[in-house]
């Protein structure tokens, strides 16, 4: 199955396509992948980025990718993750802000899983335009750092 993704555009392109997809989708077409060819699914799954990877970014990107980001769509990426992920974006605001970030959470209530995958969605989606511009670094599933 390899050799087709190749012909067809090469894994980058099937890792374009998933990351633009809603999670649920992305999910079936990973688990029918590592039926079919487990390397490659492996393979995809170290080249994308998915909302948890905002861990994997520097405090400096951090704050970048926080400026660029809506409040109200940060409070519900956030009701979707663990402890981990939020008190990683908390550590990057200022105390005053990370308070009236919990609190908009807090207000908030349960909302739709969908609604959650969206925001999440929207941030990953300034994530890359920032990496694209060479504003942020993100260091992907087995790759080197660069550093010099």
């Amino acid at each position: 199955a390899s050799e087709d993704f190749t012909q067809a555009g090469g894994i980058d392109t099937v890792v374009e396509v998933l990351n633009n997809v809603d999670r649920g989708t992305e999910k079936i077409i990973i688990e029918a992948l590592e039926e079919e060819d487990p390397e490659l699914a492996e393979e995809i799954k170290k080249r994308m980025f998915v909302f948890e990877d905002i861990v994997l970014l520097d405090d400096r990107s951090i704050q970048k990718v926080l400026r660029e980001v809506d409040t109200q769509e940060l409070a519900k990426a956030l009701k979707g993750v663990d402890n981990e992920v939020q008190e990683k974006i908390f550590r990057n605001m200022s105390k005053r802000a990370a308070s009236l970030l919990r609190e908009d959470m807090d207000f908030m209530g349960p909302i739709r899983l969908r609604d959650v995958e969206e925001a999440q969605q929207k941030i990953v989606n300034i994530i890359r335009k920032l990496e694209d511009a060479g504003d942020i670094v993100v260091a992907r599933a087995g790759e080197e750092e660069l550093v010099v």
